[in-house]
């Protein structure tokens, strides 16, 4: 496991940038913008860690550090998770569109919602989604 130091020699420039991408007039940002893309950074990291070089052992103390760190930006109470609660939402949505994301970029952006803000539910629908799909193979004699 990665020591929070090793974090930040890692992602503060990650984070710098984004901030600085995001910025607007000068010092200003667009934290809409800023929300779109540590979602993004975060769904990459989680789908596959060792693509940055983490084992599955420094994803919730990554997690941590970067809830910390976005902090300053965002205000008080600001997560990771907050990020992902703004993309479900009409803003969230409207903040996508200006972003110009792909289909695929906001499916796989809600998909992380559905998993982060209601595990239960998503738990249910995956289910659903293998049950279905293991039926239509019968039913093709897939299986």
């Amino acid at each position: 496991m990665l020591a929070v130091s090793d974090f930040d020699v890692r992602f503060a420039p990650v984070l710098a940038e984004v901030e600085r991408r995001c910025n607007v007039a000068g010092a200003f940002v667009d934290k809409d913008l800023y929300r779109v893309n540590l979602a993004t950074l975060w769904a990459n990291i989680v789908m596959d860690p060792s693509d940055v070089g983490l084992a599955d052992d420094d994803i919730e103390p990554l997690h941590d550090y970067l809830n910390e760190a976005i902090e300053p930006v965002l205000g008080r109470g600001e997560t990771l998770t907050e990020c992902f609660r703004f993309i479900n939402s009409k803003a969230g949505e409207q903040a996508m569109e200006r972003c110009h994301l792909t289909q695929t970029h906001r499916q796989m952006l809600l998909y992380f919602c559905s998993m982060i803000l209601d595990p239960e539910g998503h738990k249910r629908w995956s289910e659903a989604q293998r049950k279905t799909l293991k039926s239509q193979r019968r039913t093709r004699g897939d299986i």
